[in-house]
């Protein structure tokens, strides 16, 4: 059998391994710092749970676990005959894997709201999986990085996590756009040009305005029954966006005056944070998940082709669907997959995002291996990434060996360093050689 792995995955070896920590720490330690707690949750949820929560769209790439056993037994069995998954799904699957890690959280903040301080805040590092058409930027199994705060309807909130993005992007070396909006600025404009009943079929619509253009905008929003008048409406305020020249007609609308009111205090809260990178409202942002109310973020990388490397927003009641009424939230996701292929086609990873092995040693025969495992243990007590050629064959061999691994140093056992205690140290770059007790070895060696 030919070896492969499923479409949309990938494999990850040492380096790359190294480079993902990296990339992780530098978003976890951010997390930390502005108070937010680790939480993880199943990889598979009840698809109860997933269902009805990302849009027609995103209920279509869902990946679902076919129940245990006999699964055929109990499947309806007209649906079956007559091929119509939608009716047989239900009977044959109970579960799904995860499509984003909000939703999963909402759902454990409702089951364990007794036992969590709100605000509460919380950070989650976990891979997600989604049956979407593999490309570049765009795998079916990837990891997201997520920090949100629940139970409070401050917008102080969405400054922060605005600040947290420049912090960690900043901090990674990616150079950024975040981009922001508000739900209810659209809905309002969505209700102005009379088409407020089409509103979730607009934002998915005008979604897609940087990978399609206005044209096909206009013509996918008619194909979704929108009606045309409408949708040449929101096109002339969406086509030139400006705030300025979109307030005057959302002032007399609640919800679109609302809006203007949230990002007039989101605007506020900026005005003396000293930002890294820009960020601009960009009324076209649309976020297409149903449970967005509010605010929303989306972040580019500048200076490559990339989609979005981030993105998140407000939910007012997503808690609600699973019991928990009027528990309100936003939150950020970190998209870590396409920020390594950024990080990578930009060569931004620093030297020292490899953790490397520091020292090999290689004995020249049986009674120097023994001696040479005991220094070993010595350099790894003393904090050193250090390992021993597991055989005294020839040296030549050895050598070849820590070539290819990068050691920076050998150190070559035999009888003349056993007995003397002096170890002979190479450099492997310089080809330099030192006689060294352990004590000065350790010394040389340590970071």
């Amino acid at each position: 059998m030919k070896p492969s792995i499923p479409k949309g995955t990938r494999d990850f070896g040492p380096d790359q391994v190294d480079r993902r920590q990296y990339i992780f720490s530098v978003i976890r330690e951010a997390f930390v710092r502005y108070g937010y707690r680790p939480i993880e949750t199943p990889a598979m949820e009840s698809l109860s749970t997933l269902t009805g929560k990302y849009g027609e769209e995103g209920d279509q790439l869902l990946f679902k676990v076919l129940n245990n056993g006999d699964f055929l037994s109990r499947a309806d069995e007209p649906a079956l005959t007559n091929r119509d998954s939608n009716k047989v799904l239900p009977t044959i699957s109970k579960r799904g894997l995860r499509y984003d890690l909000t939703v999963p959280f909402a759902r454990f903040v409702v089951m364990n709201q007794n036992d969590l301080s709100f605000p509460f805040k919380r950070y989650q590092i976990q891979p997600v999986w989604r049956a979407d058409r593999p490309q570049k930027g765009r795998y079916q199994e990837f990891f997201q990085c997520d920090a949100d705060v629940i139970g409070s309807d401050s917008l102080m909130y969405e400054a922060e996590l605005i600040r947290l993005y420049d912090e960690a992007f900043h901090r990674l070396g990616i150079p950024v756009e975040i981009r922001v909006n508000n739900r209810k600025l659209l809905a309002g404009l969505a209700a102005v040009c009379g088409i407020g009943a089409h509103f979730q079929a607009m934002t998915i619509s005008i979604d897609k305005a940087d990978k399609i253009g206005w044209e096909g905008v206009r013509k996918d929003m008619i194909e979704r029954d929108i009606p045309e008048e409408g949708v040449d409406q929101v096109i002339r305020y969406l086509a030139d966006p400006n705030l300025e020249k979109l307030r005057p007609a959302l002032a007399g609308h609640p919800e679109g005056a609302l809006g203007l009111d949230e990002m007039d205090q989101v605007t506020t809260y900026l005005r003396d944070v000293n930002l890294t990178n820009p960020w601009i409202l960009d009324l076209t942002l649309a976020r297409g998940l149903n449970y967005y109310t509010g605010c929303i973020f989306e972040v580019k990388a500048i200076g490559v082709e990339m989609g979005s490397i981030g993105g998140g927003g407000r939910y007012a009641d997503l808690t609600g669907v699973f019991g928990l009424k009027g528990m309100s939230g936003v939150g950020i996701s970190f998209g870590a997959d396409r920020i390594y292929d950024v990080m990578e086609t930009l060569d931004l990873f620093p030297a020292n995002a490899v953790t490397s092995l520091q020292v090999l040693l290689c004995a020249f025969d049986t009674v120097d291996h023994i001696y040479a495992f005991g220094v070993l243990n010595k350099l790894r007590d003393a904090g050193i990434s250090a390992d021993l050629y597991p055989e005294p064959v020839k040296l030549q061999k050895q050598m070849k060996y820590a070539n290819a691994l990068g050691v920076p140093y050998v150190v070559l056992i035999g009888e003349t360093e056993r007995t003397s205690g002096q170890l002979s140290c190479k450099d492997m770059q310089s080809g330099d050689q030192q006689e060294l007790d352990i004590q000065a070895l350790i010394k040389k060696l340590t970071p």
